[in-house]
């Protein structure tokens, strides 16, 4: 067992080798995992700015119009890249959080770097907790106004 003890040795917290072994590897591939995160969170940055362009001039091309509803689709493609993106920051940042703070709390034997590694898996779990709550009453919204429209087109 190893015994981490914080700076005036008021409390400590004992992991066993196993476990702080579990929690590096943990660590390592939480750090890759966020890294590749955050790449894929700037690509989603570039795609939006350059697929609303791209779309925007088809539309215009297509439409033989300039502006108009090539301008709003693009600006709704636009915009909806950079919300996901935005969504995608917070856990995959939390992940970072864990990952670093843990590697950290188990090679220098730090009870606090320990405590904020897991505040900060606290925090992503929370975070997909609350957004799995969102998504599936939008998910109930829609079925139920799926069947509504169904009942409604079915008395025309």
């Amino acid at each position: 067992m190893e015994t981490f003890y914080n700076d005036d040795m008021r409390e400590s917290i004992s992991i066993a080798p196993s476990a702080a072994d579990y929690l590096r590897e943990a660590a390592k591939w939480g750090k890759f995992l966020a890294i590749v995160g955050f790449v894929v969170i700037g690509l989603m940055v570039v795609m939006a700015l350059f697929a609303g362009a791209f779309m925007g001039a088809m539309m215009d091309g297509m439409s033989g119009a300039t502006g108009g509803a090539g301008a709003i689709g693009s600006g709704f493609l636009v915009v909806l890249y950079l919300l996901f993106a935005l969504l995608y920051f917070f856990p995959v940042l939390y992940l970072y959080r864990f990952s670093s703070k843990a590697q950290q709390g188990v090679n220098l034997e730090s009870p606090q770097a320990i405590a904020e590694a897991f505040k900060n898996l606290k925090s992503l779990l929370k975070f997909m907790g609350i957004l799995t709550i969102i998504m599936i009453a939008f998910y109930g919204l829609a079925l139920l106004f799926m069947v509504l429209g169904m009942g409604i087109g079915s008395m025309m």
